[in-house]
């Protein structure tokens, strides 16, 4: 699982940051997560491959998380694209979208597939044989959701010398990794847990922003792998977080602690501070396990 920065601040684009867009490439998969301005820009400097990205999600309608998504569409559009685009996010987007793509005389040369979302419950949103993608209702200004992406359970591991010994014919060795007992050359049979390991621990990625502090999502992401949390906020300015709906990194550090996920990223910092190493000090007041999304920034887990 790896995780690409393209942005993670807020509000306003600057000469050295960017709103919000990151890239998880996680089963194969390379899932484009919000589109701040600039994203396409980003995408090439970090060597993401366009035609790979088949799926976007867009976390609600602030122009720092979706304002780069009509010019992504039209260079796709450029570049003759012929794959399917799938894109998850409230409803309203699909009208905003095509609205700018119909006056811009721009229809796609390939299918634009929205998923417009409306509920304020968990739902799952994508799901196939190695990931399922579920919402994670946040408490912004605007509707709003994280999205929590989860590995499924791989195939069992072969324990080489013990199918060895166990005389089991190579054309079993598939159902041995399916969790099958099977009949060994004898016509015995050889019970699955006694030749196999059990597979990797399926990883998993919480990504949360924007909202204010709320423990109802803590459920969700129980035992993430890893948590992006958005950190508006240094504790000196902890007062403008009710009024905005935004976090500070306590409030994100306290919530990775309730949630015991395995690393806090924290971003979405306000452009009013000069330099973030302060939000990581704050969160570890609370939580150890804290790193800091950057631009360009890449994490494998």
């Amino acid at each position: 699982m790896k995780l690409t920065i393209l942005g993670c601040h807020s509000a306003t684009p600057r000469i050295n940051t960017n709103p919000t867009s990151q890239v998880l490439e996680i089963k194969n998969h390379i899932f484009l997560i919000d589109c701040g301005e600039g994203t396409q820009v980003e995408l090439r400097r970090n060597k993401v491959k366009f035609s790979r990205i088949k799926h976007i999600f867009i976390s609600h309608l602030h122009g720092d998380h979706f304002f780069g998504l009509v010019g992504l569409i039209s260079t796709f559009r450029l570049l003759t694209r012929e794959t399917d685009l799938h894109i998850y996010g409230p409803k309203g987007l699909k009208e905003v979208i095509t609205l700018q793509l119909k006056l811009g005389n721009s229809w796609t040369n390939f299918k634009l597939i929205f998923h417009e979302l409306t509920s304020k419950e968990s739902e799952l949103i994508f799901e196939d044989e190695k990931i399922s993608v579920y919402t994670i209702p946040l408490q912004h200004r605007v509707y709003t959701n994280g999205f929590l992406f989860q590995e499924k359970p791989g195939e069992r591991k072969l324990d080489i010398n013990a199918v060895l010994n166990a005389n089991i014919n190579k054309a079993y060795y598939r159902k041995l990794k399916q969790g099958f007992d099977v009949t060994n050359e004898n016509g015995g049979l050889i019970k699955n847990e006694d030749v196999t390991k059990e597979p990797n621990t399926p990883k998993s990625y919480a990504f949360c922003s924007d909202t204010a502090y709320t423990e109802t999502i803590v459920p969700i992401i129980k035992k993430a792998t890893v948590l992006y949390h958005e950190s508006t906020f240094l504790e000196k300015h902890a007062h403008l977080s009710s009024p905005t709906k935004h976090s500070s990194a306590i409030d994100a550090a306290t919530i990775a602690k309730k949630a015991e996920v395995g690393t806090l990223i924290l971003g979405h910092y306000s452009t009013r501070y000069d330099t973030i190493e302060e939000f990581k000090t704050e969160a570890q007041t609370v939580f150890d396990n804290v790193e800091l999304a950057e631009s360009g920034k890449m994490f494998n887990f």
